[in-house]
């Protein structure tokens, strides 16, 4: 029997576990992984792949982290079915884990699209340190390749390929790259700056073939798009996206959406187990609805607020939010929240100096800040998105937000005073915010 078990072991496991051992110092804790390394940060793959990281730089936690915090791992070992009636979770080797509290942190995996000529040797996704391996042995034979998906994935991916000499092709479905995260005059400036690497964009294609070599059919040679065009390439990466990995899920009592539903205490629809990270539907305090957000701050905050509640510290999620910053090809970039409004109710507050890949914008609603898109010079984007999750009232003020000079001092007096004197803590950083009892 095992007081604590987490399947999953990443972000979000990892701030499950600190917050169990802050409450529980005995009780017993498992880790359940089908990947058999001890947790990395998986947004530094990229880095790995252009030879930037080794695997000691990976690690998300010192060696050791394991042994410090009491915690049983079975890793590269993968959970196949969880047993509500028993309360186990079987192994696919045969072995079963009984547990009190179950945490389902099993992230996404990568969507992949049916296309001709799948299963040929050279084929990679990109989400994990073993997919970067993989590449990585396929590199002394590539020097062009296709990656398909013009998101975060496959910015990601085509960043590190350029900087180890791939000359690389984006096939995008969207109209333009980052269309989840940028508006198209942000993206423009994007694609500026990847055409200055020499990154081929195709945007508003699909690839509907994969082709072989000549002669050997069975390793990539290419690609055929909607269009009929042919891409000549050594490997290819499809970088569309992820999933929710909710196949635990499927067939029980929990309620799966898109994602696993869980309510502020990151809690399923079952009592005593719980989701947290890019499986789980949870609440975004923009949109004001449970919707997934796959993103790495929220999966730890929404780890350790499962755990605070699996060792009897009630507590509450604070929302969650689309927020990304990332720098690639030189450039970068932060986005948050309402990026795109759904109509004129909305303000928008916008800058653009293309010739300088300057790029600012902001979204208002009832004198809110609901959204954000900083490009080029993102030095300020902190102070903003601070003002968005606090949930300030800008209006006395607003018209200072894209000024160059804007910052601290910009703000009004009361709200710096505010600001310098508030000792709040948020749930991220400990549990002197929380109302309950431990149960040990």
């Amino acid at each position: 029997m095992v007081r604590y078990l987490i399947i999953g072991n990443s972000v979000g496991a990892v701030g499950a576990v600190e917050a169990i051992r802050e409450i529980d110092h005995q009780g017993s804790l498992a880790v359940v992984s089908d990947e058999p390394y001890p947790v990395y940060s998986r947004p530094r793959i990229s880095e790995f792949l252009a030879g930037k990281s080794t695997m000691a730089d990976m690690l998300y936690r010192p060696e050791g982290f394991y042994q410090t915090h009491n915690v049983q791992t079975y890793l590269g070992r993968k959970a196949v079915k969880v047993e509500l009636g028993s309360k186990e979770v079987r192994l696919e080797d045969g072995e079963a884990l009984a547990f009190e509290d179950l945490l389902l942190a099993t992230g996404g995996v990568p969507f992949v699209p049916k296309m001709d000529g799948q299963g040929k040797e050279g084929i990679f996704t990109f989400t994990t340190l073993g997919d970067a391996e993989g590449i990585a042995r396929r590199l002394p034979q590539t020097r062009r390749a296709v990656v398909i998906g013009g998101g975060l994935i496959g910015m990601s991916v085509t960043d590190a390929l350029v900087k180890k000499g791939v000359e690389v092709t984006v096939v995008e479905l969207k109209d333009w790259v980052l269309n989840t995260i940028l508006d198209q005059d942000a993206a423009l400036v994007t694609q500026d700056a990847l055409a200055d690497a020499g990154v081929r964009v195709m945007a508003g294609q699909s690839v509907q073939k994969i082709l072989g070599r000549a002669g050997d059919e069975t390793t990539v040679g290419g690609v055929v798009l909607a269009t009929g065009e042919e891409i000549s390439c050594d490997i290819v990466v499809v970088a569309i996206g992820i999933v929710p990995r909710t196949e635990l899920a499927s067939g029980t009592p929990i309620q799966v959406n898109r994602g696993i539903v869980v309510d502020r205490r990151m809690a399923t629809t079952v009592p005593e187990i719980y989701a947290c990270g890019d499986v789980a539907e949870a609440f975004d305090f923009i949109y004001g609805i449970n919707r997934v957000i796959p993103i790495w701050p929220n999966a730890y905050l929404g780890g350790r607020v499962a755990g605070y509640n699996m060792a009897g510290m009630e507590t509450e999620y604070p929302g969650g939010v689309a927020m990304n910053s990332l720098k690639y090809f030189g450039l970068p970039i932060v986005s948050a929240g309402l990026y795109d409004p759904p109509d004129s109710s909305y303000r928008v507050m916008r800058s653009l100096d293309r010739k300088n890949r300057l790029y600012k914008k902001l979204v208002l609603k009832d004198g809110l800040v609901v959204g954000m898109v900083f490009v080029g010079a993102i030095d300020r984007a902190g102070i903003v998105l601070g003002l968005m999750r606090d949930k300030i009232d800008v209006s006395s003020f607003q018209d200072t937000l894209l000024a160059p000079d804007f910052g601290w001092a910009s703000l009004p007096a009361a709200l710096r005073r505010e600001k310098l004197t508030s000792n709040g803590r948020s749930p991220s950083r400990g549990p002197s915010v929380l109302s309950g009892r431990a149960r040990v």
